[in-house]
């Protein structure tokens, strides 16, 4: 397939990469190979710089088919990491807060696993890029400045839950668009009476399409646009 006039292509994101950075990696590549003024390319999804994982490059004509794929459902694997918080949820700031974590047992978690799987409403992370009077919700965050948070109607396929010795949950969770897992990893530590951050996190799939499948853009970039191998593309 001509990855100019259009192409669905799977990237394994990596650590600390932002979408925009996997993006740009294969645009440059392409443009800088055949010598384009300009070269369609976009995402169907982003994933935080802390994420790893399944992200879907469209290019060309295939880029119509991007509000599509996104309407599809996500999986996602990683760890919570119980008995304390941060501000975004995640490891981008620095631990708020510590709580117990002695009172939590598989059975308890196995108790709050049930009471997040359906169509639930979810306050999305203060630091994510919503929108919120012309300001992405992070540029208040970081001013330090407080906002109302809209609240989104989200719907969970489904959640395994598995406690370990470390005080950590391992989890995989099927869940909607628009689903954010730092806020639901915040949820479950409140259900637990305890806290909880999201320390580890992977795309493993959009729709039918899978992370096994996927190369990392260093990989894609060699394979497919240095040495010109499209036949299976």
């Amino acid at each position: 397939m001509d990855i100019i006039q259009g192409t669905t292509i799977l990237i394994d994101k990596p650590l600390h990469w932002t979408s925009f950075q996997a993006v740009n990696k294969i645009k440059w590549a392409v443009i800088k190979k055949y010598r384009l003024k300009k070269f369609k390319i976009g995402h169907a999804g982003t994933l935080d710089p802390l994420a790893t994982g399944l992200l879907i490059l469209c290019t060309g004509k295939n880029t119509k088919q991007i509000p599509f794929l996104q309407e599809t459902s996500k999986v996602y694997t990683g760890v919570m990491t119980l008995g304390a918080t941060t501000p975004s949820f995640d490891m981008e700031t620095s631990i708020d807060a510590h709580y117990p974590v002695e009172h939590i047992t598989e059975e308890l978690v196995a108790e709050v696993c049930a009471q997040f799987t359906g169509e639930l409403i979810q306050e999305p992370p203060l630091f994510s890029a919503i929108k919120k009077d012309g300001k992405r919700l992070y540029e208040w965050a970081r001013k330090g400045k407080e906002t109302e948070i809209p609240l989104r109607k989200i719907l969970i396929h489904s959640l395994k839950l598995e406690f370990n010795e470390k005080k950590q949950i391992s989890f995989e969770v099927c869940c909607s668009k628009g689903t954010y897992i730092r806020s639901l990893t915040n949820d479950i530590g409140k259900a637990l009476h305890s806290g909880a951050y999201l320390s580890e996190l992977r795309r493993t799939q959009i729709g039918d399409f899978r992370v096994e499948d996927a190369l990392s853009p260093e990989e894609f970039v060699q394979l497919y646009i240095e040495n010109e191998n499209f036949s299976t593309i």
